[in-house]
C-alpha cells in the first residue's frame, strides 16, 4: 500500500515538472535562458492619423535671405533639421472645434448634474469617435423652446449653477464662460533646468513642481472678432451671427482662437485619442501639439529648396495670372482671389506634401515663444523656444487679411497668446515614432 502511494507520488512530480518546462519553453520571455526582451504589442508606424499626412523629416535652409521689408534687421537663416511627423491636412475647422466645444460641454453637465438626472439628458453617442457620453439636448431643449418653460429642466441648470445669460448675440442661454477644459502637462523645458541646476549646484532632490504646467481655459470662440480691432466699422454682422455655429461654415477654418485655447485643443485631442486606444488595448499615439515654428516652415516648402511660396513658384500667381491663395492683394481687393474672408480648408491647390493652405486663408498659432533671435540661440536639430513666461507667440502662413509678402515660407510674425482674432487659426502635428514611414 505505502510502495503504490509512493509511485503515484513520484508519477505525480514527472508531470508537474514536465508541465512546468512546457510552459517554460512556450513562453517568450527567458527562452532558452537568452535575452529576447520584455513582450510587447506591435505598433503600426505605417498608421497615418486620421486627417493628417506624413512629413518626412530633413534638412533646410530656415528663414529669409533676401527680403526684410519691416526693416527689423530680422531676415536670419539657418541650416536646421526636424524628425519625422504627422501633421494636420488643413486647418482646424469649425465642426471640428466644435467637437472639442460640445464634449466640454457636455462633459461639465455630467459630471454636475446627480445621477437620476444623467439619465434623463445622458446619452451615447455613437457617431461621435471623441465622446462615448454626450447629452440628449432634444430632452433638454433646442434653442430655448422648452428648456426655459419647463420648470423642472430650470432648475436642474440652477443645481449644477450653470449661470443663465445673454451670449454674444444676445440670446438667452447658458454662460458658456463657465464651460472650461484644464489640463496638466509635462514642462520638459523646465525639467531639463532643473536638472542642470540640480547637477550644476550638487542638489540632491530637484524641485519636480516646476516641472509640470497647469492652464485652464474657456474652450468657445470669441464671435466678436469680426467686429473688434481692424474691423469696428464693417458691417461684419452676419458672420458673427453665423461663422462658427451654421452648417454652412463646418468646413471653414475656426477662427477667434487664442494661443491658449489652441493649445488645450490639442491636449484635448491627445488625451481623448488615448482613453480610445486605451481600451482598445492599443499602444498610444504621441501626444498632439501645435507645430514648432521649423515644423510649420518645413512642411509649407513641401520638400522644394529655396522657393518662396508653398506652391514652389516665386510669385502669388500662376503662370495663367490666377492668384494661388486665399489672401489681400494689392490694398485691398480682397474679393480678386475668389473670397472676401476665409474659404473652405480644401481650397487652392496642396502643396507637395499635400497640405492645403499652408499660405493664406488664415495665418497659424505655433508652438514657439516669439525671439527676434530665435536663430542664433535655437538647436540645430528640431529647434524650438519653449518659454512659457512670454506672452507673444509664433504666427505663420498669413491670412485672408495679410498682403502677399506674409505668406512667404519664411516670414515670421506673432502675436499675444491670449489675443483673438479673425484671421488666426490652427492646426495639429504629432510626431513619427521610427526613423521613416517605409521602414517595417
Amino acid at each position: 500500500m505505502g510502495l503504490k502511494k509512493t509511485h503515484q507520488n513520484t508519477i505525480f512530480l514527472i508531470l508537474f515538472t514536465a508541465f512546468g518546462a512546457l510552459l517554460a519553453s512556450c513562453g517568450k520571455s527567458g527562452a532558452s535562458g537568452e535575452l529576447v526582451g520584455a513582450g510587447a504589442k506591435n505598433f503600426k508606424s505605417n498608421e497615418v492619423p486620421y486627417g493628417m499626412v506624413y512629413i518626412p523629416g530633413g534638412s533646410f535652409i530656415m528663414g529669409q535671405t533676401d527680403q526684410d521689408v519691416l526693416f527689423g534687421q530680422a531676415a536670419q537663416n539657418k541650416e536646421v533639421t526636424v524628425s519625422p511627423f504627422f501633421m494636420d491636412e488643413t486647418e482646424i475647422t469649425n465642426s471640428e472645434y466644435r467637437q472639442f466645444v460640445n464634449w466640454v460641454r457636455d462633459s461639465t453637465l455630467i459630471n454636475k448634474l446627480g445621477k437620476d438626472e444623467q439619465k434623463k439628458f445622458r446619452v451615447i453617442n455613437k457617431k461621435d469617435s471623441l465622446a462615448k457620453t454626450s447629452i440628449d439636448w432634444r430632452k433638454v431643449g433646442v434653442n430655448g423652446v422648452n428648456l426655459w418653460k419647463s420648470g423642472s429642466k430650470l432648475k436642474t441648470f440652477e443645481k449644477v449653477k450653470l449661470d443663465l445669460s445673454h451670449n454674444d448675440l444676445g440670446e438667452y442661454t447658458l454662460d458658456d464662460r463657465k464651460f472650461t477644459y484644464g489640463y496638466t502637462i509635462f514642462d520638459a523645458e523646465k525639467a531639463a533646468a532643473e536638472r542642470d541646476k540640480r547637477d550644476k549646484n550638487n542638489i540632491q532632490n530637484a524641485d519636480r513642481t516646476k516641472q509640470v504646467f497647469r492652464d485652464t481655459v474657456g474652450v468657445y470662440p470669441d464671435t466678436l472678432v469680426w467686429k473688434a480691432h481692424l474691423f469696428k466699422r464693417s458691417h461684419n454682422e452676419p458672420m458673427i451671427y453665423g461663422y462658427f455655429s451654421h452648417p454652412a461654415y463646418n468646413n471653414y477654418p475656426v477662427v477667434g482662437i487664442s494661443w491658449r485655447q489652441a493649445r488645450a485643443f490639442s491636449v484635448w485631442r491627445g488625451k481623448v485619442n488615448d482613453s480610445y486606444r486605451a481600451a482598445k488595448k492599443l499602444p498610444k499615439r504621441m501626444p498632439y501639439s501645435l507645430p514648432t515654428e521649423a515644423e510649420f516652415e518645413y512642411a509649407a516648402r513641401g520638400g522644394r529648396v529655396g522657393t518662396t511660396y508653398p506652391w514652389g513658384g516665386p510669385y502669388p500667381r500662376n503662370a495663367k495670372g490666377c492668384l494661388m491663395a486665399n489672401f489681400k492683394p494689392a490694398r485691398g481687393r480682397f474679393a480678386d482671389d475668389g473670397a472676401t474672408f476665409t474659404v473652405n480648408v480644401k481650397s487652392y491647390f496642396p502643396n507637395d506634401f499635400g497640405l492645403f493652405n499652408m499660405a493664406g486663408n488664415v495665418a497659424e498659432w505655433t508652438n514657439d515663444a516669439y525671439n527676434v533671435s530665435a536663430y542664433n540661440i535655437t538647436n540645430t536639430l528640431n529647434p524650438v523656444i519653449n518659454n512659457a513666461d512670454e506672452k507673444r507667440k509664433v504666427v505663420r502662413g498669413g491670412s485672408w487679411n495679410d498682403n502677399g509678402y506674409f505668406l512667404q515660407n519664411s516670414v515670421r510674425n506673432y502675436e499675444i497668446k491670449d489675443e483673438q482674432t479673425a484671421y488666426i487659426g490652427f492646426r495639429c502635428v504629432t510626431p513619427y515614432i521610427g526613423r521613416d514611414i517605409k521602414d517595417k
